[in-house]
């Protein structure tokens, strides 16, 4: 099988499988999902979506939480792992939104990570969620799962990964395909034991024919 053939068949089958899928994050407009995806670091979605419903509330734009210190967002995001320091990143972001951006959350992904708390994997997620653009981020799930399934070979680092599944991806399925990949990782091939059973996509994975031998 050729990579051509195993990209269009992940593609062709997860169309079927996941055609609407998309972030499991709780958000109302762009600054709600940067801030999410802030907090989401090393952290479940499901966690995330427990606390950001009263900090919202409490601070539901940029200059809102440009005026807030960080002892007082701790309050409200302390059982997010990292508290402290997302504390700082928030307070911090939202001073550099209202002070570089009027308090709107750029599409670029440098300006993007010129924000504290941001680096490549979040402004990839902003781009491609907020405003469809062709940007692919590659968390745990999705290193792990394109590596397993051999979408990538001997890729190191989660920029070799998404350099690869960009360049393999049609630029239009870009932002979605993150989503399948991340459920994907997140429900059927879970870190610790993958549930082959309950897979679709093992006539194109290596490390499904890996076990069989």
């Amino acid at each position: 099988m050729t990579q051509k053939e195993r990209y269009e068949k992940l593609i062709a089958y997860f169309e079927k499988a996941r055609p609407n899928a998309e972030t499991e994050l709780h958000f109302e407009n762009p600054f709600q999902l940067l801030v999410a995806v802030i907090l989401s670091a090393q952290c479940t979605d499901k966690r995330v979506n427990m606390v950001t419903p009263a900090l919202f509330a409490a601070y539901p734009t940029a200059q809102a939480m440009a005026q807030a210190t960080a002892e007082q967002i701790f309050e409200y995001i302390s059982s997010i792992s990292y508290p402290n320091n997302k504390s700082k990143h928030l307070v911090g972001m939202a001073q550099k939104l209202v002070a570089d951006f009027d308090g709107e959350v750029p599409s670029d992904i440098d300006e993007l990570q010129t924000l504290p708390g941001v680096g490549r994997k979040t402004a990839n997620v902003i781009a491609s969620v907020v405003f469809n653009l062709p940007a692919l981020a590659v968390d745990t799930h999705v290193f792990r799962v394109a590596n397993r399934i051999g979408l990538t070979k001997n890729s190191k680092t989660p920029l070799q990964t998404e350099l690869v599944l960009v360049k393999n991806i049609p630029e239009e399925k870009i932002p979605i395909a993150h989503h399948w990949l991340i459920l994907h990782g997140r429900y059927v091939c879970q870190a610790r034991k993958p549930h082959c059973s309950e897979c679709g996509i093992t006539d194109i994975c290596n490390f499904f024919k890996s076990k069989q031998k």
